[in-house]
């Protein structure tokens, strides 16, 4: 007999850890399972190994707001954010409720059962009520890797650091990384401790500011305040400054620009370094500011282990790349951190009572939910902020929602969408945003389909939120329909 759910949560990293702890704690009756695509608990955390892999966000915001971030760092390595979540998951009682190992590849909804049938890559067959999907939007099995003419051509050694060989010696040789973005920037300052000289090649600059690795507001209040309340602080403080960099950086760009190369000068004693270099076309968050802990890509810049070619590439050649200029960069290893390639709803093939699931011609509903899909609700995090804080707020949602179903008895929720809908879910301009935009649902310009990336007024919103609005009811045992 196959084996039903009341949930079924599709990854075991910080979404689907988030969303179980939830799930336990609020509706402690549902029975629930995580599937999850790999061996490991931990998500990107545990997908991604490759030198000096860390968080881009404070963690006193990435870590969750029940479980509070103890270590000394702000901006933590791969390693101890992966532990993180394996404790969290340990101490909830929530790891024997992964079923590690199990892809979901397919998802097939009947109106007629008011149900979910799951299939994983294995075969595995599962049923469920409601499908949570928290897997994120990045494939976990291919990154974006151009085409790069003459690559058969070079003699070194050619990664991509989603796929990072743990053999991997780069001790005193010459490292190229392909690339301007957070990948690249962790990477370089990373490899530069063993490698002979690190060069990041980039066809155009990005925004970068450093951060200090740890946090002197958060240090202060550890030593005066308990645990929770020191990281109360601590993750007000850092959405505050957040947020409103954000909204600076949107509403008044020429400042934040000045401000930018101001700080990136200071590091590198060279204005006209600087505006080669780290003087982006593009106007501050029209693509996601990179972070750099505590100056680290500027400090081995200015030490000369490391430097930056903003140019493009030409061929490959067999000592190393040939740029457009005519210059030739030997390496002895390349590292092509040149994207990720996304998925929406992690790559699940749906459908709806036979009925293919076209996602990018569907709406968002609130971000969460797919119009016309039923008990189907999807984890994406912000662009401009924290991944977790709008996935918990997303979790709690869907948990109000399943709390409204059963008082009133109803098996079903669909979200029933307006005329209007046309906007990308993602404003970003980056490329691997525009290579994936239509396959991803759109928004609208109205709640409760408009996605804003601004997580000060979700948390005054999102609790508050109507769940009935432009959604569609189903009773249980009954096919009459409930519209609200």
């Amino acid at each position: 007999m196959t084996e039903h759910f009341d949930v079924l949560i599709v990854g075991a990293g910080m979404s689907g850890i988030g969303a179980a702890w939830r799930l336990r704690k609020q509706r402690p009756g549902d029975t629930f399972a995580i599937l999850e695509a790999r061996d490991a608990i931990g998500g990107t955390w545990d997908l991604f190994r490759y030198p000096g892999v860390r968080s881009d966000s404070d963690m006193y915001t990435l870590s969750y707001p029940f479980r509070p971030w103890r270590e000394p760092e702000s901006l933590a390595s791969g390693d101890k954010i992966r532990r993180y979540i394996e404790e969290t998951a340990e101490e909830a009682g929530i790891t024997g409720n992964i079923r590690f190992g199990q892809r979901v590849v397919r998802a097939d909804w009947s109106s007629s059962d008011s149900r979910w049938t799951v299939r994983t890559a294995d075969g595995t067959v599962l049923t469920c009520d409601f499908l949570y999907g928290c897997a994120g939007y990045y494939s976990y099995t291919e990154g974006h890797q151009p085409d790069f003419p003459g690559i058969s051509d070079f003699s070194g050694t050619l990664v991509h650091p989603q796929f990072w060989p743990e053999d991997l010696d780069y001790t005193g040789k010459r490292v190229v990384v392909i690339g301007s973005g957070a990948t690249a920037v962790t990477l370089v300052p990373a490899m530069a401790a063993d490698a002979a000289h690190v060069t990041m090649l980039q066809r155009s600059p990005t925004y970068v500011t450093a951060l200090p690795n740890r946090d002197v507001i958060a240090d202060l209040a550890r030593r005066f305040l308990p645990p929770k309340a020191a990281n109360r602080v601590a993750r007000a403080k850092n959405i505050a400054l957040t947020q409103t960099f954000y909204q600076l950086a949107r509403r008044r760009p020429k400042l934040v620009r000045r401000a930018l190369r101001g700080m990136a000068v200071r590091y590198l004693k060279s204005p006209e370094y600087v505006d080669e270099h780290f003087k982006p076309r593009y106007e501050p968050w029209d693509q996601r500011l990179c972070v750099i802990p505590s100056g680290d890509l500027f400090t081995v810049i200015a030490e000369g282990r490391a430097s930056v070619v903003t140019d493009h590439i030409d061929t490959f050649v067999p000592e190393g790349i040939r740029l457009r200029s005519g210059e030739v960069i030997e390496a002895d290893v390349v590292v092509s951190a040149t994207g990720l390639k996304l998925l929406p709803v992690g790559g699940i093939t749906l459908t709806v009572d036979g009925d293919p699931i076209d996602i990018g011609q569907h709406s968002a509903y609130r971000g969460l939910m797919l119009s016309g899909v039923p008990n189907l609700a999807y984890c994406i995090g912000y662009t401009n902020a924290s991944w977790t804080l709008r996935a918990d707020l997303s979790h709690r949602y869907v948990l109000k929602l399943l709390d409204h179903m059963a008082r009133h008895g109803y098996a079903t929720a669909t979200p029933t969408a307006p005329a209007r809908t046309g906007r990308p879910l993602i404003d970003l301009s980056s490329g691997y945003v525009q290579r994936a935009l239509d396959t991803f649902p759109r928004q609208g310009d109205k709640d409760p389909w408009v996605v804003r990336q601004n997580y000060l007024r979700d948390l005054f919103s999102t609790p508050r939120a109507d769940v009935t609005r432009d959604m569609t009811f189903t009773p249980a045992l009954t096919t009459s329909k409930v519209a609200s």
